[in-house]
Order: structure tokens, then C-alpha cells, then sequence
């Protein structure tokens, strides 16, 4: 039964999947130059071979492949950068061997895929050291840029100042495995692997232990009604047994209050001296003497 769908039957989709085994390498054993720039992200190096017959296949663009370990059936998902590897052989980082349980030289199965783009992953550091960073969705976002694709359960490894991370792919949206390039992609992360919430004591407020009055400084000078008491007859005072020491009255306490109009980002300095009374200090002559007056008389006397 033929089916007509605009030119399909004019021009057929040859497109078939690209299926074939590579040796696998990590990428010191490039010959050349070292290339952190493959260590440090989720792409491999492939045969030029395998790009004649990818062409040839009609494979959707971006290429993305599916790398398969057969004997213990785990795989991952990565993003090809260049095609000048030898025939036969193929480059990948060494976190993503590693992911795949390779050794240097074992077979892995290499597949075309077309998988979703992403929109949410969740990360999950396995250090503390982690934490030390200012910011780091912006931190993973710029290693990210290495990267073609995120796969649920790798564990992937970014670098910043001279230092290695390891994050855990927790979970992504909306599939296992997604691509991130050109997307919008929410991030999270979960706390590192041997963290722990510091305790938060609550601070209970103690009530205070001094009295703020006790702090004022004594009264100077003349206070009134703080003599004892002499009779004029010159009779002792009747003791009633009370012989308390009279209070001394403080200074009361009063709280600073700030000024609330000071005008913002203006600084004052206060260098205006201040004359303070020169009091003429009492000599030990003059000083009061109780009962040293002269006497007077109420009666007025008759001439």
C-alpha cells in the first residue's frame, strides 16, 4: 500500500541511524599538544572516516551520540568536537571512562541519537570544597558550554581556579538523557555529599544583671538634705533605731536618641571648642563652718 505525503515518494528519507565500534582512549594518549579543552567538557574525538559516513547517512544536526559499554550495559551521551582521531580509535575524557567503567583500549559501541532539549536539571556536588564558590550556577554555566549533552546518573567534572569538581547528574527534563545546547535550562543544586546544617542556637535574652541608674556617676557639689539633723537645744536626737545612711539620688538614665534627619552620606565633624567656667577653687578658709555666725535677738531693745 503506497502513501503519498508530499515529495516523500519524489525524494525518499534516507536518514539511518549511525552504529559502530570504536577502541576507546581518554585524551592523554592524544598525540599532540595536551587538550584541556576536551578533558574539560562532554565531547570526544572521532575518526575523519566517521564523518564521510555520517554525511552519508544524512544525520540530523547537532550529532549526538550514545556510547554504550556492552559488557556491563551502561552508557552515556556526548557531543562530538573534531575528526582527526586515528581509524579505529576515538578520544573521550577521562570522567566519562570512568562513567563507563572503560580501561584504556576496550571496545565501546557509538550510536546517533536524537535526544530532547533540555529545560531542568538538578546537580549534586560530592565535595564541600563546593560551597567555597561566590557563584556557582554562573561557574557551571560557563563549563557547561564543553558540554552537548547531560545524562541522569554521570558524573561529570567541571574546572575552576586550578581545582576539579565532581557533580552528580540527579535529574533532567524532560528525559534522561538531554541536549543543552542553545536552551533555557533551570539548575539546581542538592546539598553536597557530608554536609551538615550547622545548629542554630537561639540566643535567649537575658535580662540585665546591672542597673543602668547604678552606672551614672555620684551628684557633685552641693546636694540638698544630705546632712544629719542637730537639734538647736543641743540635745542628743532620740534614736528610733532606724540609722540608715540616706540615699543618694543619681543622675537619671537616659538613652541616646539618634538623630533621624542627619542627611544621608554627610559626615560632620564637630571641632568647635567649647570655654568651660574657670571656677576659682575655695581655699580651706572659707569653707562653710556650721554654728559660726553671730547671734540675734527676735526682741528688739528698748532705749
Amino acid at each position: 500500500m503506497f502513501q503519498f505525503n508530499g515529495f516523500n515518494m519524489m525524494f525518499p528519507d534516507h536518514s539511518r541511524p549511525f552504529n559502530t565500534t570504536y577502541k576507546c582512549y581518554s585524551v592523554s594518549m592524544l598525540p599532540g599538544n595536551e587538550r584541556q579543552d576536551v578533558e574539560n567538557g562532554g565531547k570526544i574525538i572521532m575518526p575523519p572516516s566517521a564523518l564521510d559516513q555520517l554525511t552519508r547517512l544524512n544525520v540530523v544536526y547537532p550529532m549526538l551520540f550514545k556510547l554504550t559499554n556492552g559488557s556491563i550495559n551502561r552508557s552515556t551521551h556526548a557531543g562530538v568536537l573534531e575528526f582527526v582521531a586515528d581509524e579505529g580509535k576515538i578520544y573521550i575524557p577521562y570522567w566519562m571512562m570512568r562513567n563507563l567503567l572503560l580501561e584504556e583500549g576496550d571496545i565501546v559501541e557509538i550510536e546517533s541519537v536524537s535526544i530532547p532539549v533540555a529545560t531542568y536539571s538538578k546537580f549534586q556536588p560530592q565535595s564541600v570544597e563546593f560551597l567555597d564558590i561566590t557563584n556557582p550556577k554562573a561557574v557551571l554555566e560557563n563549563c557547561l558550554r564543553n558540554f552537548a549533552c547531560l545524562t541522569t546518573g554521570d558524573l561529570i567534572a567541571i574546572k575552576y581556579n586550578n581545582t576539579t569538581y565532581e557533580l552528580s547528574v540527579l535529574e533532567t527534563k524532560p528525559g534522561p538523557a538531554v541536549t543543552i545546547i542553545e536552551c533555557d535550562m533551570n539548575v539546581e543544586f542538592a546539598p553536597p555529599v557530608g554536609y551538615t546544617e550547622p545548629e542554630r542556637k537561639e540566643k535567649e535574652e537575658e535580662p540585665m544583671t546591672i542597673d543602668p541608674t547604678e552606672l551614672m556617676p555620684e551628684p557633685t557639689g552641693f546636694v540638698a538634705f544630705k546632712g544629719e539633723g542637730t537639734r538647736l537645744d543641743g540635745k542628743k536626737k532620740k534614736d528610733n533605731g532606724t540609722n540608715e545612711a540616706p540615699t543618694v539620688q543619681r543622675q537619671t538614665y537616659v538613652r541616646g536618641i539618634p538623630d533621624y534627619d542627619h542627611p544621608y552620606g554627610l559626615l560632620r565633624f564637630d571641632r568647635s571648642v567649647r570655654k568651660t567656667d574657670q571656677i576659682e577653687p575655695k581655699s580651706e578658709d572659707t569653707k562653710f563652718q556650721e554654728f559660726q555666725g553671730e547671734g540675734c535677738s527676735l526682741k528688739k531693745n528698748r532705749k
